[in-house]
């Protein structure tokens, strides 16, 4: 079962605690871009770790776009363009800041454009294992009346076997997004206490997995588009109660 343990703030390794942390004040504007991170001897005293694991901190920042090394300048945040917010551990630091709409609404802009090719493709390509795992998916989900993370995972699945039976490599890379969708959705607020309404979404999945196992590649996109667009009206619906 696919899971959203990094979006807990649960044990970790020193270095990923150290790069979670600045990471997150980073995009919470704490560094601006531009800024020097601390100097190193007061970021050793504020996280009690070793030189190395600072260090190590450090370089994944680098790694993925949110900080660079400057001659005669240090560490220094870089402008947001240059962040890789298509990786996981970015997406996930970004939720834990909070997303605000304009966030939301480039997260089902991406999701529009790329799950619902990866539904049409998974309709040319499938074969009967990834209807079988669909279907898991889906039952789960009908099953998940009673914890919003539990059908949030079964959620999630459901899209990561979509994209493995696409057969695109690069649209089985997009699960951290789809994963950053699903987590600030359905964790924050669900549909699972209304039961009306939960059955509707349990069956809007299942008419996708209906288009992919009769082979209809732009039914299969359509559904998928249907649900995204659901989903995105009824958190906009649930943000202004």
């Amino acid at each position: 079962m696919s899971s959203f343990s990094r979006f807990d703030n649960g044990p970790m390794s020193a270095h990923g605690h150290v790069a979670r942390t600045i990471g997150i004040d980073i995009m919470a504007g704490t560094y601006r871009p531009g800024q020097r991170l601390s100097h190193e001897t007061e970021l050793l005293a504020q996280f009690g770790v070793s030189r190395t694991v600072l260090r190590e901190a450090i370089k994944t920042l680098a790694a993925k776009g949110l900080v660079a090394a400057r001659a005669r300048t240090g560490t220094v945040v870089t402008p947001p363009e240059q962040w890789n917010m298509f990786d996981a551990d970015v997406l996930s630091w970004k939720t834990a800041q909070g997303m605000d709409q304009q966030f939301h609404g480039d997260l089902t802009e991406i999701r529009l454009a790329l799950e619902s090719r990866a539904a049409a493709l998974a309709a040319r390509h499938r074969d009967d294992g990834d209807l079988a795992e669909m279907r898991a998916a889906i039952d789960l989900m009908r099953s998940a009346t009673g914890s919003r993370r539990q059908f949030a995972e079964a959620d999630l699945a459901f899209h990561q076997a979509i994209a493995r039976a696409s057969g695109n490599v690069l649209l089985r890379s997009m699960s951290a997004v789809i994963e950053t969708a699903l987590v600030a959705s359905f964790t924050m607020s669900s549909p699972i206490h209304d039961m009306a309404l939960h059955e509707l979404n349990v069956s809007s999945h299942e008419r996708i997995v209906d288009a992919i196992e009769a082979r209809s590649e732009e039914d299969a996109a359509a559904a998928m588009l249907s649900v995204i667009k659901g989903l995105a009206h009824w958190r906009d619906l649930s943000d202004r109660d």
